[in-house]
């Protein structure tokens, strides 16, 4: 089975010498390894396996049937337990795939609410989240505007009454941490929590504000009318069920 799966495998290299060279393995006893006729110590092995990203299973299946060795930063054997397992158990039921409404107090201007739209989707085992910032808001803290700065994305992970998401823009620029508790409601479409930025204390604004998150599905109506509503906007033109949930005149803690 080793040999077939390092036959297979072996193909995508430019050439079995270029490969050996990669990997630090003498070319003859390479192939006797692709030839069945031998076997690598257990540290040959482990090289292997890391330059192919598989793992030690590849002496016993089917090279198709292995999966790839997960070698991201929630993976790592340090946090997995604690951040990467977990972040594959969000149940659609717990929070649904589709589109989302969000709104919350601006942390730069108290008389200002920022409404928003993003996009929950599973891949991989795993719950995303995607967004883009709103214009103004990029702009007002002399950050660029084009769509690619403004992108967010987010892991989305299981908490004990709710979910938590770590969201970030491309190349980690910025980051904030959100919580999302489900509150009744009559469609059983709403969650509350809070937002928080990662800034200095001394940086002005504030650094945590309540959020009010609205499940939208995939309706098409209601996602357009919330397209519309994107950006900044006085809290009276806020929709009174989400104006209520905000609280924005109580204080938070």
């Amino acid at each position: 089975m080793l040999g077939a799966n390092l036959r297979q495998l072996s193909e995508k290299s430019a050439s079995i010498s270029a490969l050996c060279r990669e990997l630090g393995v003498n070319r003859t006893q390479y192939n006797r390894y692709l030839a069945g006729e031998s076997f690598p110590r257990p540290d040959v092995l482990h090289r292997i396996c890391s330059y192919f990203g598989v793992d030690a299973r590849i002496l016993l299946e089917p090279v198709e049937k292995i999966a790839s060795v997960k070698t991201g930063l929630f993976e790592h054997p340090d946090v997995s337990d604690f951040v990467g397992r977990s972040a594959e158990q969000v149940a659609e039921d717990d929070f649904p795939s589709g589109f989302y409404r969000f709104a919350r107090r601006s942390f730069l201007h108290d008389d200002m609410i920022v409404q928003g739209l993003t996009y929950v989707y599973r891949k991989d085992g795993h719950t995303f989240l995607r967004g883009f910032e709103a214009k103004q808001a990029m702009a007002e803290q002399g950050l660029p505007t084009a769509p690619g700065q403004r992108e967010f994305r987010a892991v989305v992970m299981p908490q004990e009454d709710g979910v938590a998401l770590m969201i970030s823009r491309r190349g980690a620029q910025t980051a904030s941490f959100n919580y999302l508790a489900r509150v009744p409601s009559f469609e059983n479409n709403f969650w509350v929590g809070y937002v928080t930025r990662t800034v200095r204390e001394d940086v002005a604004g504030r650094r945590v504000e309540r959020q009010v998150v609205e499940h939208l599905g995939r309706n098409t109506h209601k996602v357009l009318a919330a397209a519309r509503t994107v950006g900044f906007c006085s809290i009276d033109d806020v929709l009174p069920y989400l104006r209520q949930m905000l609280k924005v005149n109580e204080p938070f803690y």
